[in-house]
């Protein structure tokens, strides 16, 4: 379950940029929403110090290496994401190395407001709706997918 809750958290976490408005960081900034917390080097960074701290003696065979792939991905999900938006200045996927923001071609995702009270309206709902489509529901697919490979597959056997 920690491996679970682990990698939902780090999906999440790029978005604490959003901190920077209140702190008067620019948007465009380096700092800024979309920027260095929606980067690679974030994502490996993040997932080192995760994986290190949460799998580094963890029972059940989850190896650090394995955790911080996942971690990794997770994290990293985020900024692919944020980049098949239609809104914002596009997402810093290479500092501190390069500062310029990417966009996806394919950009099917309504950009989410980033104020608790404008998501919470008509906009928010129609938003979701965009989400479960593009998001949610090939994400349930594949995961049920998964879960259906693995059945089938049968229990997994270590070597000796």
């Amino acid at each position: 379950m920690r491996f679970w809750l682990l990698g939902a958290v780090c999906a999440a976490l790029p978005d604490l940029d959003v901190i920077g408005f209140r702190l008067g960081i620019p948007y465009g900034a380096p700092l800024g929403h979309r920027g260095a917390s929606h980067s690679l080097v974030f994502a490996a960074a993040l997932a080192a110090v995760v994986a290190g701290l949460a799998f580094a003696r963890a029972p059940g065979g989850v190896s650090a290496a394995r955790a911080w792939l996942f971690l990794f991905l997770a994290t990293a999900s985020h900024g692919v994401l944020d980049a098949m938006t239609n809104g914002g200045l596009g997402v810093a996927f290479f500092w501190p190395f390069d500062d310029t923001r990417h966009f996806f071609s394919f950009r099917p995702l309504e950009a989410s407001p980033l104020s608790v009270r404008a998501f919470f309206s008509a906009r928010g709902i129609e938003i979701l709706r965009n989400e479960i489509v593009w998001v949610w529901a090939p994400a349930a697919l594949l995961a049920a997918g998964g879960v259906a490979w693995r059945r089938r597959a049968g229990p997994r056997r270590r070597p000796s």
